[in-house]
Formats: structure tokens, C-alpha cells, sequence
């Protein structure tokens, strides 16, 4: 069974509101972290309620510049987030792709 840390976004951001880039950095400093160490993620986003592009280009879009997509995809898992948040993130995440892929 595979041991996950577990990230809550409402805990690092300290809000519900998860719109600021900067607030989006706080969370990519711990996903990268935890990446670097070869570490299960599991990324919270109970209780959160305002979500934007802005936030997740920084906190999880950012990853992609960094890490390679399979990297990622076997570490990084969500839980908690809202249908509507998940087609931003898969927008997010997409986008992210393209770019680093020819910046």
C-alpha cells in the first residue's frame, strides 16, 4: 500500500480563496519538494471555494517546467475538488504541456 502525503491546499493557503499566484507558489513549493523526494502526493482541495487559473498555473502548471509528465502523473494525485475546478485544472495542466514542451 502506497503512503501518501497528503497537501491540503486550504491548509497551506491559509483561505478558501486560491486565487493569487503567489499563494500559488506556496503550494508548488511543497509539491516540488515532495516530488524531489520521490514522494506519493495526495493534494487536497477540501474547503476550498474560489479557484483560478492564475493560482493553479503557479502551483501546479509550474511543475511541468520542471518535472516530466510521467514523473508527475505517477506521484501527484488530487481528491476533493469540484467538477468545475477539475475542467480548469485540466485546462491548466494542458496548457502547462504546450508550453514547456516549446517554450
Amino acid at each position: 500500500m502506497r503512503k501518501y502525503i497528503r497537501i491540503s491546499i486550504f491548509e497551506v493557503v491559509g483561505s478558501p480563496l486560491c486565487v493569487t499566484s503567489s499563494d500559488g507558489q506556496k503550494v508548488y513549493q511543497r509539491l516540488a519538494a515532495a516530488l524531489k523526494a520521490d514522494r506519493d502526493i495526495l493534494l487536497s482541495f477540501r474547503n476550498v471555494t474560489t479557484l483560478t487559473a492564475a493560482f493553479l498555473n503557479a502551483s501546479i502548471g509550474q511543475l511541468y517546467g520542471t518535472f516530466n509528465e510521467k514523473h508527475i502523473r505517477d506521484l501527484l494525485k488530487v481528491e476533493d475538488v469540484e467538477q468545475n475546478d477539475l475542467a480548469l485544472l485540466k485546462r491548466v495542466v494542458d496548457n502547462a504541456k504546450l508550453y514547456f514542451k516549446d517554450p
